[in-house]
């Protein structure tokens, strides 16, 4: 036990004190924060402020369809009309577009009340927004409306929007306010949290393994200590780590939320809270997690000679990440799902999955203890393996490891 304590402490120290490891803790939080400022500035701003032209046969039908665009505030657009219009006048709002004076013109053909028809043209295909399309019909239900004697405050009454509210009910039976899009959000988050960590620190310590191998420091570790605890000691010191950076990323995201600006960003729409039992769960999914691809790039490491020979096993890495990222549209459209509940009980997706399910929906607390249970064997299965694979291939040299000669190695530890 001293010899593993010691190996850990030396892992832990040499990272710490290293440079990666400062940086990571400050620049990804505020690269994941400017992010999020970044989408959820491009949502309310990409598109917003276009100049639209109208031309229609219908003077009423157009100024009906302009009122719908204004009233959109968020999109901001300027509209003008021109009905009716001639070709002459149809010709040059053409050239206004391509001369980007303006950013499109939409034509309105009711020649055919029953059959209206409509066309937007701009210099991009993408231009054509949901604001636009649902301006266009709100105005031409509107005008029907009134073709058939309805008042304008009864067609506006009839026009008038409704919105859902969201509530989710708890397994206590209390119900609560919630948001879709503050879950997409919460649940992308919860994903990419404990990813990250748990995949660079994986591949930090098989590139460590790879090091100490190449530059022969193991043969005199290997005089101390046995490959066992070489092993084990490692999985703690690089572990700790990670705790370590996460604890610093709570505290100051506890910091944070005490700020004005936390006050701002995290109210109305996107409010985003964690419950008692996503906070337990975080650092246990982040340890077993941890171990269990730790413990997979271990054995993998000792089998190579050099990190570009580390190469070709990203995709055990990248693999459960993108499996994982694959299921999370899934857990938000039906969090209870049969996949659903696969991707959060299936040992090498679970670490991700689950904490952002559980931010969707009531998990049963069965489904919890199934999930780390099956981690837990995972981990106890894959460390016999890779503990093999460690004692003999951290002092093979100058050969690359085949199936058969890994086969071998296994027979021989």
């Amino acid at each position: 036990m001293r010899n593993i304590l010691l190996v850990a402490k030396r892992e832990y120290l040499e990272q710490i004190r290293g440079r990666a490891f400062k940086v990571s803790t400050i620049a990804l939080p505020l690269l994941v924060a400017a992010l999020l400022a970044f989408s959820h500035y491009m949502e309310h701003k990409a598109g917003a402020g276009k100049h639209i032209a109208i031309v229609a046969d219908n003077a009423a039908l157009a100024n009906d369809v302009r009122q719908q665009m204004l009233d959109d505030k968020r999109a901001q657009y300027t509209v003008d009309v021109t009905a009716p219009a001639s070709a002459a006048e149809r010709d040059e709002l053409q050239r206004q577009v391509r001369s980007k004076a303006i950013d499109g013109v939409l034509a309105i053909d009711s020649s055919n009340p029953e059959k209206i028809k409509a066309t937007f043209t701009s210099l991009s295909v993408g231009d054509i927004s949901g604001g636009l399309q649902n301006a266009l019909n709100r105005g031409i239900i509107n005008e029907r409306m009134i073709a058939k004697g309805m008042g304008q405050t009864e067609a506006d009454a009839m026009l008038a929007k409704v919105s859902i509210e969201a509530m989710q009910l708890d397994k206590n039976g209390k119900i609560e306010k919630s948001n879709g899009r503050a879950i997409t959000i919460k649940a992308t988050l919860m994903l990419f949290l404990l990813s990250l960590p748990i995949m660079l620190y994986g591949l930090d310590m098989a590139r460590a393994i790879i090091e100490e191998k190449t530059s022969r420091i193991f043969e005199v570790m290997l005089a101390v200590a046995k490959p066992s605890d070489l092993l084990a000691g490692k999985l703690l010191g690089v572990g700790a780590v990670g705790v370590t950076q996460i604890t610093i990323w709570v505290a100051g995201a506890s910091v944070f939320m005490g700020t004005q600006l936390a006050a701002e960003l995290l109210t109305g729409d996107i409010a985003i809270r964690f419950s008692l039992t996503e906070a337990i769960c975080f650092p246990i999914y982040f340890m077993l997690g941890f171990a269990l691809f730790s413990a997979v790039f271990s054995g993998l490491a000792a089998t190579c000679e050099t990190a570009q020979d580390l190469q070709k096993f990203m995709a055990v890495a990248i693999v459960p990440l993108y499996t994982a990222m694959g299921f999370l549209p899934v857990m938000i459209n039906d969090p209870s799902s049969a996949w659903s509940i696969a991707a959060t009980l299936f040992p090498f997706t679970s670490p991700y999955t689950m904490l952002s399910r559980m931010g969707m929906a009531v998990v049963p607390l069965w489904q919890i203890a199934i999930s780390i249970a099956l981690l837990i064997l995972t981990i106890w299965a894959v460390l016999w393996f890779s503990a093999r694979l460690y004692r003999v291939g951290i002092l093979m040299y100058g050969k690359r490891a085949t199936i058969p000669e890994i086969v071998r190695w296994l027979r021989y530890s």
